[in-house]
C-alpha cells in the first residue's frame, strides 16, 4: 500500500509504523496575486510541486517523505504590507518557526528537512548556518521551485509575480482557484537607477511604486498545459533531489 506523503490528510494510523527518511516544508506567502490568483499562491504552488516530487522520489527509489503544513509567513516589500491582508513574516518570526520545527523532528530523529520555497522575498541561508551550530548532525537544504529549471523553453512573458509562470502551474494544480478574466496586465516600472538594475546593489521594491495591479508580468498567455510541462520538470528535479541527499553521500 502507497504510504503517506501528506501531513494534511494523514491520520497517526496512517504513519505510526512507518519510518519517514526526510520532511519536506513548503514556505509561501499571504499576499495579493494580481487580481486573478489567490493570496495564498505560493504556499499551493510549493506545496503541490512539493508533494508531487516526494511521491515520484518514493516510485524512484522507495525514500520516503512526509510533506509538512506550508507556512503563509513570508517578507515583504516596502508597499505591499500596506495592502489588505498581505502579512508579514519577520526574519526573527521565520527563524523562529524554522527552529521549532527542526528542535521537532530532530527529537523524533528525522534528520533531513528540504524547505521548498515559494515566494521571492523569502531568505532562509543564514537562518540555516545558525541551525547548524545547534544541530551539526540534522541536513537542512533549501530551494527555490521556480528557479530550479530555467523559464525561456516554457513561457512566453518575462516576470516574477503573478506571471505567466505562477498562473500556469496554479492553472495546472487548481484550476478553481484562477480568474483569468480579471486579470491585470502585470506592467511594472523597473528602478530609474541603472546600477540597481544592472544589479551592482540590491534593495527592495516598493511595491505600490511598481505595479499598478500587484503582478509583475503579464500573465494573459498562461495555460494549464505549460504549467503542467513546467512542472514536471521541476518536480523530475525536486525528486532527484530527495532521493540523493537520503542515498548518497555529500562529500
Amino acid at each position: 500500500m502507497m504510504p503517506k506523503f501528506d501531513i494534511l490528510s494523514a491520520s497517526y494510523n496512517d504513519i505510526k509504523d512507518q519510518k519517514y527518511d526526510y520532511a519536506v516544508l513548503p514556505w509561501g506567502a499571504t499576499e495579493p496575486h494580481n487580481y486573478h490568483l489567490p493570496y495564498l499562491t505560493d504556499c499551493y504552488l510549493a506545496y503541490d510541486t512539493s508533494l508531487d516530487a516526494v511521491k515520484k522520489a518514493y516510485e524512484q527509489a522507495e525514500v520516503k517523505g512526509m510533506i509538512l503544513p506550508p507556512i503563509p509567513f513570508g517578507s515583504q516589500n516596502p508597499g505591499q504590507f500596506d495592502l489588505p491582508f498581505c502579512l508579514h513574516g519577520r526574519y526573527e518570526t521565520q527563524k523562529a518557526i524554522l527552529s521549532d520545527i527542526v528542535a521537532s523532528l530532530h527529537r523524533q530523529n528525522i534528520d533531513k528537512l528540504i524547505i521548498v520555497n515559494g515566494h521571492g522575498g523569502n531568505s532562509f541561508k543564514n537562518m540555516i548556518r545558525d541551525l547548524a551550530i545547534d544541530y551539526p548532525d540534522f541536513l537542512i537544504a533549501a530551494t527555490e521551485w521556480f528557479k530550479i529549471v530555467p523559464t525561456k523553453d516554457f513561457f512566453e512573458e518575462a516576470g516574477d509575480h503573478a506571471d505567466e509562470l505562477e498562473t500556469s502551474v496554479l492553472m495546472y494544480y487548481r484550476p478553481e482557484l484562477v480568474n483569468l478574466e480579471v486579470a491585470g496586465d502585470g506592467a511594472y516600472t523597473p528602478f530609474k537607477t541603472k546600477t540597481l538594475r544592472e544589479g551592482v546593489a540590491w534593495t527592495p521594491r516598493n511595491w505600490s511604486k511598481v505595479s499598478q495591479d500587484t503582478g509583475i508580468g503579464n500573465p494573459h498567455k498562461s495555460t494549464a498545459e505549460k504549467g503542467k510541462k513546467y512542472a514536471e520538470a521541476v518536480t523530475d528535479k525536486l525528486a532527484t533531489l530527495f532521493i540523493e541527499l537520503v542515498k548518497e553521500d555529500m562529500y
